[in-house]
């Protein structure tokens, strides 16, 4: 297939109305869409990302009053997160409604929504009216695309044009919150934090595991590994002497050694050092993550260390990543 890089919102949307699989630029990472109600554009985003077929898609959608297309039923909850937190990087399970493709919800009754904060990620879903499907952009299992060229780098000949808008504002998939279950219970952690999300409907839980792999996924991200770079990452727990003899152990094994660490720290005498974000400042962090991850594929590495220094609030949607990321290999 040949894939344009060079796509107007209007050539977008025409695109998707005839059932093709775009690229589009989300507050969050880059999402692959397709229209949500056709079954057969649907099979096109597995097929170009080599997903799953078990792992449910999140519709978009550029109105509130498109909901009646996706959703069967609002419940107050669900009304009060959508007038706080709409358009935004929330997206609130649901039951779905009759004309949705049974494999964006991977055969399940209900399904995600949201409206997403991004002028040309609005523009395109208001100007091809209809409910879009769309995961992040890239081959099932790679860090999830921040630039157009990310996106490029993973699917050209894969589908058929990309809407280029820039790096994204945040550079991490949206929150996940069930509003089928009481009480809400948050899926994946994302750009809004659980404290915001408790201000404005009060207690909440959050799934006990997002990789429970007995039970079906409600939400992307609850199985499978994600998220990784080709080396195997390790999440280091200790103190700087720690980190320094990891890599030094590592490297008398004859093993080239990558690590990430924050633009003011020390490189701890590793073989290749990506810096990512601040301490102290986890939107910094996530706006440069992905991009870190793919970044190490340049290097022949044969393990990658990183010692958490993300923070709270936003720091555990990064945590939850680089769990995913990681395959949850801890060095203590």
């Amino acid at each position: 297939m040949d894939t344009r890089f060079d796509l107007t919102i209007e050539e977008a949307a025409a695109l998707l109305r005839r059932g093709e699989v775009v690229a589009f630029p989300t507050e969050t990472v880059y999402g692959l869409g397709a229209d949500a109600t056709s079954a057969a554009a649907i099979q096109k985003i597995f097929t170009a990302k080599g997903r799953p077929g078990d792992n449910p898609l999140i519709v978009h959608i550029g109105l509130r009053e498109q909901l009646s297309q996706v959703v069967s039923e609002i419940p107050e909850v669900a009304q009060k997160l959508m007038d706080a937190f709409w358009p935004g990087p929330l997206t609130i399970i649901l039951p779905k409604q009759a004309g949705i493709a049974e494999n964006v919800t991977a055969g399940l009754s209900s399904v995600g929504v949201r409206i997403p904060a991004h002028p040309a990620a609005l523009a395109l879903l208001q100007a091809c009216k209809l409910p879009i499907a769309a995961p992040s952009a890239n081959v099932s299992g790679r860090p999830s695309p921040t630039q157009a060229r990310h996106v490029a780098d993973d699917l050209t000949g894969k589908l058929a044009g990309i809407l280029d808008g820039g790096a994204t504002e945040i550079g991490l998939e949206s929150t996940v919150i069930d509003c089928t279950s009481t009480p809400p219970m948050i899926l994946r952690p994302g750009g809004v934090t659980r404290e915001q999300i408790e201000a404005v409907i009060g207690s909440i839980t959050i799934a006990e595991s997002l990789t429970d792999a007995d039970s079906a996924p409600k939400s992307p991200g609850m199985k499978y590994t994600h998220y990784a770079p080709r080396a195997p990452l390790y999440m280091v727990r200790g103190d700087d002497a720690r980190f320094r003899c990891l890599i030094a152990e590592a490297q008398a094994e004859g093993k080239r050694v990558g690590i990430l660490v924050p633009a003011d720290q020390a490189d701890y005498g590793a073989d290749v050092v990506l810096t990512c974000g601040r301490i102290g400042d986890p939107l910094s962090v996530s706006k440069a993550l992905y991009a870190a991850l793919r970044e190490f594929d340049e290097y022949e590495l044969d393990v990658i260390y990183l010692a958490p220094f993300y923070g709270a609030d936003l720091g555990e949607a990064i945590g939850n990543r680089l769990q995913k990321a990681s395959g949850h290999r801890v060095m203590d």
